[in-house]
């Protein structure tokens, strides 16, 4: 039963949480901060040397408080309004309301904006005024800040950033304008409403950032900077939305995620848009001692990367771009370690090599590597683009995968078998352990998928790929039916998050119903329950392939306690610790739905589906599925899927869609 007529996309509270790191985000591809926190970041501007590396601090001119002078009796809401992309503060008294807007601007993405907004009631005379409170500083911790002249009105500073990532290595220009912002603003006796609207252009030359700033402008004085912003999100939710007949808090959940996830997207229709992958928590976060330092982790390619693909493939090529720019990088780290081929780092900032503060996760947590090719994999079953891979640097990072992972493997002569030893497997509460079962079957499906394109391309495929993929050692304990994560695993030893469980999806390793059974029974009670907030809609996926729907639910329900209010901000840790912004638990949530309540599975041939819906979901509606260049529509219910073609590509398909029902092998054109 559907709750209410609340709107589960708009989130309002009549007050912000006392931990500050739990306000809520305005970020585009390009841009991000908090609302209320001092500093702003840029994608792909860092600042430090190699493990300290973060993401540079930037002062934000849109870190503004609105308050009223003695005003009694005033009523005061938050609201982040996610259909919208914006968040509002409204104070309202009897005599007016004054309302305070801010937002990253998802298309232009070198703007983000405030407006004050101020309407009197019809039986007011007096002059009402606002204060507005902001500590902006133009100084920089990470910048070497210089003012320049204004330009159309706006303060101008720009700087390099301190130190490169690696010694020769890039330091980029920050160029930053804005509207001044007064002390305060008056409505004059004479007027009914007012709005004020204040700018603020980041880019990383003059040129850029003045285009920019002048683009605004025009827009503002047409009327249309937020319409226009307001008018990008309405066509992404239109081009993607998962909604439910089902209980407000999972729909709100759903909403949250999603937001949170769109906002780190590249724009649609700028293909030229340089983008630089997205952290953990996200561009709102990553300053120094924060969320990680902003750096790339497998988070991106495996937990948030398969949302983006099925809703929004150019987005997902942007970011399977951001891997191919760190090529470079990942080759010198496989050398650096004396193997062969690319081995990507375990955090990636701005070139490729490793800047992970810990040396351990960067020489031994390499199942990175095989996740970063998993979503290339997945890509190109989705949509066979083979441009990415024959003219765009593709297949030459598909190679460097492949021999990295032949040169990391050792045979065997006891076992018959080759090897990879001294690693850290996703559970890193273990270390130095030989042949942890989802590194090697990643590595195993990294030279599986390099040997298909190959011959998809009509190039010969070294024999050693084919070789080792076949004989890379699986371990499989046959007695009690299960995977052990590695050599020597007994069962009853403590996990720290998801890991075996991934054999089953998303790398969708063959094996019976039993196994994929046992596998979830032997890990799910010894793994961590505060752990890292991704893990248990993993546990639900495999649950929901068995069609155990309740089980599946109760592992879901246990990532609501990662979900902070009143913004759905997720925590890593559901104690509060960790990242915050959480986009890799948001990513695994939305997988749990996406790809568990709808059985969705990319394949080689096919995108296979099989619904598993809970007693308490009737319905889910997943609008924007995209495969081979179409989009497609499903509803599904207890008793009937309904798929509907809203998007053909441009001119006709040679081969139309067609559904397939696998058991009696009906076929249905679409």
């Amino acid at each position: 039963m559907a709750d209410g007529k609340e709107d589960p996309a708009v989130f309002t509270s009549a007050s912000l949480p006392s931990d500050p790191r739990l306000l809520a985000t305005v970020t585009n591809a390009y841009l991000g901060t908090r609302v209320y926190r001092d500093i702003l970041h840029v994608n792909g501007v860092y600042n430090g040397a190699v493990g300290d590396t973060h993401r540079a601090d930037i002062p934000s001119p849109v870190n503004v408080r609105m308050t009223v002078l003695g005003a009694d009796s005033l009523a005061e809401t938050f609201t982040l309004n996610t259909r919208m992309g914006t968040f509002s503060h409204v104070l309202q008294s009897t005599d007016y309301t004054a309302t305070h807007q801010i937002y990253a601007h998802h298309s232009l993405v070198h703007l983000m904006a405030f407006s004050i907004t101020i309407r009197r009631s019809p039986h007011t005379t007096q002059p009402i005024t606002v204060q507005l409170h902001t500590p902006f500083v133009p100084k920089s911790q990470d910048l070497d800040l210089t003012q320049g002249p204004d330009f159309q009105g706006a303060h101008y500073v720009y700087g390099k950033t301190l130190v490169p990532e690696v010694e020769g290595g890039p330091r980029p220009t920050v160029h930053m304008l804005w509207t001044p912002v007064p002390q305060a603003l008056t409505l004059r006796r004479e007027e009914r409403e007012q709005s004020w609207e204040f700018l603020t252009a980041v880019a990383e030359s003059e040129e850029e950032v003045k285009r920019s700033y002048s683009e605004g402008l025009a827009l503002m004085a047409a009327g249309s900077l937020h319409s226009s912003h307001t008018c990008t999100w309405a066509t992404l939710w239109r081009g993607c939305c998962i909604d439910l007949d089902g209980p407000l808090p999972l729909r709100q959940a759903l909403y949250g995620c999603l937001y949170y996830l769109l906002s780190a997207i590249p724009p649609q229709g700028n293909p030229g848009f340089l983008f630089h992958g997205i952290s953990p928590g996200g561009l709102s976060n990553g300053t120094q001692g924060e969320d990680y330092w902003g750096h790339v982790f497998w988070d991106q390619d495996t937990w948030m990367f398969p949302n983006i693909l099925l809703f929004y493939p150019e987005a997902a090529r942007a970011i399977l771009e951001y891997r191919i720019r760190m090529l470079e990088g990942a080759l010198r780290n496989a050398q650096e370690q004396g193997y062969k081929g690319a081995k990507f780092p375990w955090e990636s900032a701005a070139t490729g090599r490793e800047v992970c503060p810990e040396d351990i996760y960067g020489a031994q947590e390499i199942h990175v590597t095989g996740d970063v090719l998993m979503a290339f994999e997945q890509y190109y079953c989705t949509t066979q683009d083979q441009k990415l891979f024959r003219e765009d640097g593709g297949w030459e990072l598909v190679c460097a995968v492949a021999q990295y992972w032949c040169s990391r493997m050792v045979w065997s002569e006891e076992e018959q078998c080759y090897h990879i030893k001294g690693v850290m497997p996703p559970d890193e509460h273990h270390y130095q352990v030989d042949n942890s079962v989802y590194t090697n079957v990643v590595a195993q499906r990294s030279l599986n998928f390099a040997a298909d394109i190959a011959r998809d391309f009509l190039i010969p495929v070294p024999e050693e790929w084919v070789d080792c993929a076949k004989k890379v050692k699986v371990p499989f304990d046959a007695e009690k039916k299960y995977h052990p994560e590695y050599d020597g695993y007994s069962p009853g030893e403590p996990v720290k998050q998801a890991d075996v469980v991934l054999l089953g999806f998303p790398l969708m390793h063959p094996m019976s119903p039993e196994v994929r059974r046992n596998d979830l029974e032997v890990y799910e009670p010894v793994t961590e329950l505060d752990g890292p907030a991704m893990t248990w809609s993993m546990f639900a996926v495999g649950w929901l392939e068995l069609k155990e729907v309740q089980r599946a639910q109760s592992q879901l329900n246990k990532c609501f306690s990662n979900i902070t209010e009143p913004f759905k901000i997720w925590v890593e840790n559901s104690d509060g610790s960790g990242a915050v912004n959480f986009l890799t638990g948001m990513g695994g949530f939305l997988q749990a739905v996406l790809f568990g309540y709808t059985g969705f599975r990319i394949t080689k041939t096919s995108l296979r589906f099989d619904p598993a819906l809970p007693n308490d979901i009737n319905r889910v509606k997943v609008t924007g599925v995209s495969y081979f260049g179409t989009k497609l529509k499903f509803t599904i219910t207890k008793g009937k899927i309904r798929i509907k073609v809203t998007e053909s590509p441009q001119g006709a398909l040679a081969s139309p869609l067609e559904a397939v029902l696998e058991a009696s092998g009906q076929r249905f054109p679409l």
